[in-house]
């Protein structure tokens, strides 16, 4: 992977530049003052939970989780399949009868 990739990927994980090398081995505390305003700003306690969009998270998490959307599919898929063979029974049979 390229460095610039990386850096990109991790982006939102690393913290901006506040914590230079040189405020960090000065020894003064207060010079650390940036980054503990920085850090003091984070969100606290747990995370919250992302309402996620999509199928699965529509209908199979959660309190109202089914199967059903399958199931009608499913059959929906099935029902048309009939029909089309259906349709191509008759269609072979018009001048050709059993």
């Amino acid at each position: 992977m390229h460095a610039s990739l990386v850096r990109r990927q991790l982006g939102g994980i690393v913290p901006p530049k506040i914590a230079t090398p040189s405020l960090l081995t000065s020894g003064s505390g207060s010079s650390l003052t940036p980054l503990v305003n920085f850090y003091s700003k984070l969100p606290k306690g747990p995370a919250s939970t992302v309402s996620g969009g999509g199928i699965k998270a529509r209908y199979f998490n959660g309190k109202n989780a089914s199967a059903a959307p399958v199931v009608w599919t499913i059959l929906g898929i099935f029902t048309f399949g009939y029909a089309i063979d259906y349709q191509m029974h008759l269609k072979h049979h018009k001048n050709h009868p059993h």
